[in-house]
Parts: structure tokens; sequence; C-alpha cells
């Protein structure tokens, strides 16, 4: 089997520079107090030129813990160590692909869009030998970085997995068929206690059919109130990546994931200052009581946050406009994909992204309809709005050439985007 038909494992989640003392594991919630400081005055310890491990890594494959990790370069870049053949070369292969200089392809180039920039590889003087993939550090931007990581697809192995890795992602979360995605991890910072409660992968795969709703819904849950703000701009951001894969037939995705990120500091109060409540601990939060301080080097650019920061508007604008109708209810009968060729040097694409949103539900539209956009109330475009957050796509050890649409994303797609808005509409 050749390289050139696949392109790419280990979950990426990108963040900021943070050392962690470690943190009970309370069943499936873990959760830590968090005190900030500058990264200058820091003492962590560097790894090859500078480089420390990642923080605010929610999943995947972790520096020190796995043969291979993620660690963060001084200038603010996140570095994803390759991984041994023929995942590794695969993923660098997908990436090279899509953002070469003499890319033509408006398929491809649409997909930049949705995920991290690429800056090529790298390696230390000190280790030659060992790659990195130099990619975009999406959460640099915000200063509480709510994080999640979302498998999506029916699949969770390719189409050249073994019998004995089929059976054990099976086994690992049986539901994966029928629910279309995975959560892997998340990060979500509570405004009443400074905090940052985290989930990981355990805490996913315990999530059936009856509470996947409620087990998502924690992302957007900061102790105070739910910010429906930030599930309407994610529900733009997953409908766009929605729109390019029902406009595509030259990849399909296996184990490949969505990262979510959204600013956990509450928008500032017309004076311009953030308000903080006396904490409160919620039912919800009971089992991720924290035991251990982290201890956070934040070495993030600050900025100035606009007194319309918040996407209340956005959501007070969807709300009206989306009355007329729901989206994303998954059908029944999905195929289960292409299968493998011999000859996956080749990609075709289909066409450009077609401006009509996908199975008629036309939320963008309704938004503009609604007031928000030009000449609605002042109220920057949606599309501004949506800017706040941040949904882009990671993780590409295991893509293949096609000829036909990738089914199992798109089910994927259509049932997190069902459930999130049953969150928003709750």
């Amino acid at each position: 089997m050749s390289t050139q038909h696949q392109i790419m494992d280990s979950s990426l989640a990108l963040g900021r520079l943070e050392i962690n003392r470690p943190m009970v594991n309370l069943g499936t919630c873990l959760s830590g107090s968090v005190k900030e400081k500058n990264a200058q005055g820091g003492s962590q310890a560097a790894h090859l030129n500078g480089c420390v491990p990642l923080s605010h890594q929610v999943a995947g494959h972790k520096y020190g813990v796995d043969k291979v990790g993620i660690l963060q370069h001084p200038d603010g870049t996140v570095l994803k160590q390759l991984q041994p053949p023929p995942r590794g070369p695969r993923e660098m292969q997908f990436y090279s692909k899509i953002y070469a200089e003499d890319c033509g392809d408006p398929c491809l180039l649409d997909l930049q869009r949705h995920l991290p920039k690429y800056f090529g590889t790298w390696s230390s003087p000190e280790s030659p030998n060992e790659l990195y993939l130099k990619l975009e550090d999406v959460t640099r931007r915000f200063q509480k970085p709510c994080i999640m990581d979302v498998k999506i697809g029916q699949k969770s192995y390719d189409p050249y997995a073994s019998q004995e890795k089929r059976d054990q992602q099976i086994k690992k979360y049986p539901l994966m068929e029928e629910i279309g995605f995975l959560l892997l991890g998340m990060r979500v910072y509570k405004v009443n206690s400074d905090e940052y409660h985290s989930y990981d992968q355990h805490y996913g795969r315990g999530l059936l059919k009856d509470t996947i709703k409620d087990g998502l819904s924690k992302f957007f849950s900061n102790g105070r109130s739910l910010r429906k703000d930030a599930i309407a701009a994610s529900i733009l951001k997953v409908q766009n990546i929605l729109r390019w894969f029902e406009c595509q037939s030259q990849l399909t995705f296996y184990a490949s994931s969505l990262l979510f990120v959204y600013e956990g500091l509450p928008p500032p109060s017309p004076e311009g200052h953030v308000f903080r409540a006396p904490p409160e601990k919620s039912a919800a939060d009971a089992c991720c009581e924290p035991n251990e301080e982290v201890l956070e080097y934040n070495n993030n650019i600050q900025v100035a946050m606009p007194l319309d920061y918040s996407l209340s508007t956005m959501y007070a604008m969807y709300k009206k406009g989306c009355t007329r109708g729901h989206h994303g209810n998954a059908t029944g009968a999905i195929t289960t994909g292409p299968n493998p060729q011999e000859d996956n040097s080749t990609w075709k694409c289909s066409g450009l992204v077609s401006a009509a949103q996908p199975n008629g539900n036309g939320i963008k539209a309704q938004l503009e309809e609604a007031g928000v956009g030009e000449g609605g109330r002042g109220e920057p475009h949606p599309e501004q709005r949506a800017s706040e957050v941040e949904v882009r796509m990671i993780d590409f050890a295991h893509v293949f050439s096609s000829e036909s649409q990738d089914q199992g994303y798109i089910y994927g797609l259509k049932h997190l985007l069902e459930v999130l808005q049953q969150i928003l509409h709750q």
C-alpha cells in the first residue's frame, strides 16, 4: 500500500503554555484551580530550543506521556510531532498538498479556511531526525480559551485497519456509528470560581443517546449561564464545514476531529468592566472540586477587547430568525463511504462550495433578515460575530482519496448540528 493514497491521528488541541501539577482523576471529570502569570516570569523547563509542552491540550498524544506529543514554539506556533509511519507521513502529505504554493484546486483552497494554518516542518538542531509539523495556535488570541475536541464520523478506523484495530475502536465507543461523533475531551472556564473544569475521553465515551445533549452542553456552561451566544456562532461554523463536505467528493476523513474554541471570559459591561459574582458551586460541578492547584503560564499577547465583544446580539437575532424551522436531522440510511483505491494520487473536486445553505436551513440568511449585518441596528455582520468562536478541523492521519461524498463525516456533522440546536433552544 502506497502512502500516496493516504492522507492523516493523534488528537490535536491547540492551546497556550501551561505547566500543570497532576490533577486528581475524579472519575470522568477533572478540575483544578488556575492561577496565571506571564510566561517570562516562569521557570518551566524548556525542550528543544526553548519549546515547551503544549498547554490546554484536551485530548490526544501528550508530550512526556506518550511517545509523540505536541510542543509550543517560542514564536507562538505549535509543533505536532510526526507520528510513526504510515500515519505521520500521511498527515504531512495532507498538509503539504492543501497548502502547496502552486495549489490551484478551488476545493482544496476553500478547505484551508477550516484548518489550522500550516507553516511547514520543523526540527531541532539537537534532534534533526525528530520532525514536527509547524501549525497555527488557534487559541492564541483568547484570554480564557474554552476548548473542546470532538471526533467526527461513523467510524474511527480507516479501511486499511486490521480486524483487531476495528474491534478495538468499536469497543471503545459502540455508539459511534449511530451518533456520528465522540467527545474526546474539553476544558471549560468557570467564571465564578476562576478555574477550569476538564473532562477527558472517558467522560465522552460514557455519553449515551439520551445524555449526549446534556454532556455536550457542559462545554457551553460557565457556572453562571449557558453561553448560547457561543453555541449560535459554533453552529454557523459547523454549517460552513458541512457545506464544504456536501460540495466535495475527492477526500474521505476517518478519525478526524473538530476543535471548538470560545472566549471563557464574560463580555464586558457597558462600562468596560467584567462583572464577577461571588463564587458558587452548582450541583453539576460537585464532581469537579479542585484537589490540587494548577499553575498556568500565559504568554498570550493581551489585546484590548471592544465593548461589543458579546455574541448575545447575534444569538437574539438568530433566535428570532430561526423560529421557522430547525436543521440537521440525521437520516437513517447512510452509506459507509468509498472503498480504498490503488491510485489515489489524483484528487477531484466536484465544484466550488455552494452559496446555498445545506438542507434548506438558511441560518445565515435568517440572521441577516432578522437585522444582523448590513443596516441591522448597527451590528456587525453575523460572520464577524462568528469569528469570535473558532471551529477548525484537525487530525489528518487517516484521510483518503475518494470519488464520492464522505457520507460518514456528513452524517456526524448533521447529528452534531442537531444536538447543538437542541441545546440552543432548550
